[in-house]
């Protein structure tokens, strides 16, 4: 019997749409949905201003250095006033730039004192089908409803003494919400349910690490990654004081690094089985401080700081600004425009040169391209490889402290003022 041919090809319509729908690619996290700073677009514009390539600007209310995220036709950020009374999160419609809901979550009876270069919306929400989790430190946590802009949980009662602000963002893993509160008091990482906001677990860093230093020393602002080590996951998280491997599912503690002494801010990095961890800063007596990037084969079990760590490098890597790793090579830019390129196996430098620029957002990659954005709202575009070349520079106004989400061949670009998406 031979099918129905307009009611056959209807149906495939249909069923093409829906996966179509489906396999649409999202960006769900800080730097992406692997949290490897990679987007799966192939044509990404290269050259953009103002007046070309810009296919809309909005203006989002507030004072925030957080990322967007994006899951199907919306995009969320989150924001604050300058003053951190409101913190609140807005949904942009991806196609249109029109603003579909900005949703008031916390109203703080009172704040803390932040550093000059933050905000009080730093850390990044991240976001699922139906759903999406906005965190602000020790002022609170959100699930909303992203079908009907209804909050789901809250939690207040996640607090610690920032000293400068918030900064770490949420992860997302299997049926759980992951999350650092790191502050001069007190130091831990907490897992919630993400349907319901309960605690599923607590794990408290190691004490002997944090008693004897000054509260400066304590904090952090860092975002975990997770990766497989030898068919196990591992969540990887640099402290202030020491980067910690977990069980993702329970809290328990897998391996640990020492390297002291200040915050960290950028994220730590996985290719080809290593771990890439970030130190924040070190303070040598009587020299200058600096920071330094660590290979760590996350192999080993215990304290495995003086076994598990190949080559570590301290000049010019960047506190803030995470690194993008392309084909064996690490790309680094420091906050003060300093440009490297390393061997990830041997650390060794392959290339450097100067940027006329300040950094503060993560190094991208995207259509074969690596993309940097800087303070002052100048984006480079290079080619990855052996040597230095550029591609493409691009002004837009305002200041870039956000790192973008670059998506379905559109950048979703955060200023000071305006939130923009880019393409051709």
């Amino acid at each position: 019997m031979k099918p129905n041919l307009p009611i056959f090809f209807f149906f495939a319509l249909v069923f093409s749409f829906g996966l179509s729908a489906q396999e649409q690619e999202n960006w769900t996290h800080l730097r992406g949905s692997k949290l490897d700073g990679h987007s799966l677009s192939k044509n990404v514009p290269i050259n953009w201003s103002e007046t070309s390539n810009v296919l809309w600007k909005t203006e989002i209310r507030g004072v925030a250095w957080s990322s967007p995220v994006v899951f199907g036709d919306q995009i969320w950020t989150s924001s604050a006033t300058d003053d951190g009374k409101e913190l609140f999160a807005i949904c942009t419609d991806f196609d249109s730039g029109k603003i579909l809901k900005e949703l008031m979550l916390f109203k703080p009876d009172s704040v803390q004192h932040i550093h000059p270069t933050n905000s009080y919306a730093t850390s990044t929400p991240c976001i699922e089908e139906n759903f999406v989790y906005v965190h602000y430190g020790t002022y609170g946590t959100a699930c909303v409803d992203t079908r009907n802009f209804e909050i789901v949980w809250t939690r207040t009662d996640l607090n610690c003494e920032h000293m400068q602000g918030a900064a770490s963002s949420p992860i997302l893993y299997k049926n759980l919400l992951i999350l650092h509160i790191e502050g001069t008091d007190v130091q831990y990482l907490i897992a919630l349910d993400k349907r319901t906001g309960k605690t599923v677990w607590k794990t408290e860093r190691p004490q002997e690490f944090y008693k004897n230093v000054e509260p400066v020393y304590r904090k952090a602002y860092c975002t975990p990654i997770v990766v497989e080590v030898n068919g196990k996951d591992q969540l990887v998280s640099n402290g202030a004081q020491l980067c910690i491997a977990y069980e993702p599912e329970t809290g328990k503690e897998i391996w640990q690094v020492f390297y002291g002494d200040d915050s960290t801010v950028a994220m730590n990095l996985s290719y080809n089985g290593m771990v890439y961890v970030n130190s924040g800063w070190m303070f040598p007596e009587g020299g200058t401080f600096y920071v330094r990037i660590l290979a760590v084969d996350p192999t080993g079990t215990g304290d495995i700081t003086k076994t598990h760590v190949p080559w570590e490098v301290a000049e010019d890597v960047p506190q803030i600004s995470t690194p993008v790793i392309v084909d064996s090579l690490i790309y680094m830019v420091h906050e003060r425009g300093d440009l490297t390129c390393l061997s990830a196996k041997t650390g060794a430098v392959i290339w450097k040169t100067k940027l006329k620029d300040q950094f503060n957002a993560s190094v991208l990659y995207a259509s074969g391209n690596i993309y940097l954005f800087s303070l002052k709202g100048k984006t480079y575009v290079i080619k990855p490889g052996l040597t230095f070349q550029l591609i493409a520079e691009n002004q837009l106004e305002g200041q870039v402290k956000a790192t973008p989400a670059i998506v379905r061949d559109n950048i979703i670009l955060r200023t000071d003022k305006f939130l923009y998406r880019i393409g051709k």
